[in-house]
């Protein structure tokens, strides 16, 4: 069959869509369960102590939580640590080596970086919408070559905002050109899908690369073919 053809078959076959990616968690490794066993062992030292110890330092992300002020850009790390310490009867510093050591923490999952690469080698739109502190968004986007592959995307800290405050989908329509779509938006925590939906935004609650694979063929946003083993 001839290029031109074989693409026009391509395009008609899978529509282009714009497809809204979270950052952490799923096209980066965020395991904070383990990343506490491994930078504060005397505290984490079993999955039931670093659960206790997550829910008292993240305070499960609440808007309200001293992380979350990190995520909406209003705190620097040492003041962080310092909330967090009088907070919990931590030291400071121990704050500071979980805060250190959470950008060599996040790596990308090649699972998703390939999902993407196919999705953009289809036509679709990729953007991004992320709860992250600058100070972690800014290293990513040095470091991490595949970011050119997104058309845009907001961060937190960057517009004061996060998931699940409706504000921030808001935002997201505005800046990224989403009003009168409805994209698909592909996280790892439900009561960020949820709050999506109320825009009209349809949802896919990641677990695994392949698993949002499978669910894209079948949305028919990907052909059968480009899904990589």
């Amino acid at each position: 069959m001839p290029m031109g053809r074989q693409m026009e078959h391509r395009a008609t076959a899978v529509p282009a869509q714009t497809v809204v990616f979270d950052l952490g968690g799923v096209v980066f490794n965020w395991q904070p369960l383990q990343l506490l066993q491994q930078v504060l062992p005397q505290h984490a030292h079993d999955s039931v102590s670093a659960q206790a110890l997550a829910q008292q330092i993240f305070q499960t992300f609440r808007l309200d939580g001293d992380w979350a002020q990190f995520d909406l850009g209003l705190v620097e790390p040492p003041a962080l640590a310092d909330r967090i310490a009088r907070r919990t009867g931590l030291r400071a510093s121990e704050i500071m080596d979980l805060i250190d050591a959470i950008p060599p923490h996040l790596q990308p999952q090649p699972g998703t970086v390939a999902l993407m690469e196919a999705l953009r080698q289809q036509g679709h739109r990729l953007v991004y919408l992320s709860n992250m502190p600058a100070l972690y968004a800014d290293q990513l986007e040095r470091e991490h070559s595949f970011f050119r592959w997104f058309d845009g995307g907001v961060f937190s800290a960057r517009v004061g905002q996060m998931k699940p405050d409706p504000a921030i989908y808001r935002t997201a329509i505005d800046r990224l050109s989403l009003e009168g779509q409805a994209p698909l938006f592909i996280d790892d925590v439900q009561h960020n899908l949820d709050a999506a939906h109320a825009f009209g935004w349809r949802g896919l609650r990641f677990e695994s690369a392949q698993q949002v694979r499978e669910q894209l063929v079948a949305l028919g946003l990907l052909e059968r073919k480009a899904v990589l083993p």
